[in-house]
């Protein structure tokens, strides 16, 4: 105990309260999780990827900015730029959609909320999180503060979904999820983003140990997102406060800040706080053997998770037997309650199933632009299907999760009965989009806002992403002129 420790052991028993020797004896070395997991972190800037991996990186990373620039024109990417216009100063990091710089911590937030402005971007069923509209803001604002190449920003995303989601994973998964108030998906993001901002900040593997302690600290939200009517409480939930914490984390520790070398063990350590019941050798499972990225989905439809399934049934249904919306006579869907309580006749357009099951009817796809249409939701073509719907909670389908099965029933006015049964949606690891399909999806978001040539340019540049010399040649094909 040193002299301070002392005086403040004094204070305490003054007052009549104790003071546990082990909070003021010195800090404990790290434990071999910590040491394994920031030895890694550590060394991702100068560590070669496998092939497959950046394949998939540049998949999402592509798919992460449209949806960043598709996002930029709806209601939460608005409220993100009109934030940064009244209180963010200047800076060198890039305002996707727009023409603005400022500084890393702002852009990393307005960029965030931007990529979650709608339920385009990619999702980690294990970790119930949707790590790109996090890592990729972080990756990209402090990877211009620090002037990185398109290399390291590759391993900084690759980085980024390597860590975030195994955090949520370690806690329980869906489990935890499911069960507790907290939300999955900004403590995945967190540290997903704090991990690839401290990539590219060059942080070592004692400074990344930090970073992991002040991210502990910025941790947060809860479930009570799933009130919010307008996604903009979701967007800030799920990218943009989990983007700008990140970078926060990294911005603090290259500064010159050090912390607490294992917050992850010892006392009132993350997990005693967070999940009890978590097992933190998850952080390290399979670390460098099993990348995360290339378990992340890529959404084929621009709604939630929990509806992909469902469309992809109906779009299968119809392929094999074709009908018209008013053939039908019944439509039944089911999903697991937990899952189904998600998107259950919703106010949002996107995250409601039976609204989105009665536009692919009437429309035979669900394209962005309908995905985003609420004032169609009172269009009486679109009721009228609408009221065929029934969404049924089967709790028979609850133990094949995080495996989200849908089974899709669609019932004919000539008695007719077509039943399809999705195990793996369209864009999963078991069932993977390809890199033309990406590109497709990505042309449909990025175009009505960039232009057909810098939509091709843009997409050119990041599936060469390796080639570019710094980050920031990437900035006016993402902005508007």
């Amino acid at each position: 105990m040193n002299r301070r420790d002392a005086l403040r052991f004094s204070a305490m028993t003054a007052l009549g309260l104790t003071v546990p020797v082990a909070r003021v004896s010195a800090q404990s070395h790290p434990g071999p999780v910590m040491q394994a997991l920031s030895a890694y972190m550590g060394a991702a800037a100068s560590r070669a990827l496998p092939a497959e991996v950046v394949e998939h990186a540049k998949h999402h990373i592509l798919d992460t900015l449209a949806a960043m620039v598709s996002g930029s024109e709806l209601p939460p990417g608005q409220a993100a730029l009109h934030y940064l216009r009244t209180h963010a100063g200047t800076g060198v990091a890039t305002v996707v959609g727009s023409s603005t710089l400022t500084g890393p911590i702002d852009a990393a937030l307005v960029n965030g909320v931007m990529a979650h402005a709608d339920e385009t971007d990619d999702s980690h069923a294990p970790s119930r999180s949707h790590p790109g509209c996090a890592i990729v803001p972080a990756a990209l604002a402090a990877g211009e503060r620090f002037g990185i190449d398109g290399t390291r920003f590759l391993r900084a995303v690759t980085l980024g979904y390597d860590i975030g989601p195994r955090v949520t994973m370690a806690m329980g998964g869906a489990t935890f999820s499911y069960e507790s108030h907290k939300s999955t998906h900004s403590i995945a993001g967190v540290f997903g983003a704090a991990a690839a901002a401290g990539c590219a900040a060059g942080l070592d593997a004692r400074q990344m140990r930090w970073l992991l302690d002040y991210t502990a600290q910025q941790s947060s939200g809860i479930a009570a997102w799933r009130r919010d009517t307008d996604h903009i409480e979701k967007a800030f939930v799920f990218g943009g406060m989990p983007a700008r914490s990140g970078v926060t984390s990294a911005l603090l520790v290259h500064s010159g800040w050090n912390g607490v070398d294992d917050v992850f063990s010892g006392a009132d350590n993350f997990f005693q706080a967070y999940a009890p019941s978590g097992d933190p050798a998850t952080l390290v499972d399979k670390l460098g053997e099993r990348y995360e990225i290339t378990r992340t989905d890529i959404k084929k439809w621009s709604v939630g998770s929990p509806i992909q399934g469902p469309l992809d049934a109906l779009e299968n249904l119809r392929a094999r037997r074709p009908f018209e919306a008013g053939e039908v006579g019944r439509v039944v869907v089911r999903l697991a309650p937990a899952v189904a309580a998600v998107v259950d006749n919703r106010d949002i357009p996107d995250i409601c199933l039976q609204h989105m099951a009665a536009i692919m009817l009437l429309d035979q796809t669900a394209s962005f632009k309908a995905a985003h249409d609420k004032a169609r939701m009172k269009d009486p073509a679109v009721l009228r299907e609408r009221a065929k719907v029934q969404l049924v909670h089967d709790a028979a389908l609850a133990p094949l999760l995080p495996v989200r099965v849908a089974i899709v029933e669609v019932t004919l006015n000539d008695g007719t009965r077509l039943v399809e049964r999705i195990e793996a949606v369209r864009g999963t690891p078991r069932n993977p989009m390809s890199r033309a399909e990406v590109v497709a999806k990505c042309k449909d978001l990025f175009g009505p806002v960039l232009g057909a040539q810098r939509t091709a340019n843009l997409i050119e540049a990041v599936l060469a992403i390796e080639t570019l010399a710094s980050l920031s040649q990437l900035r006016p094909l993402l902005q508007r002129s």
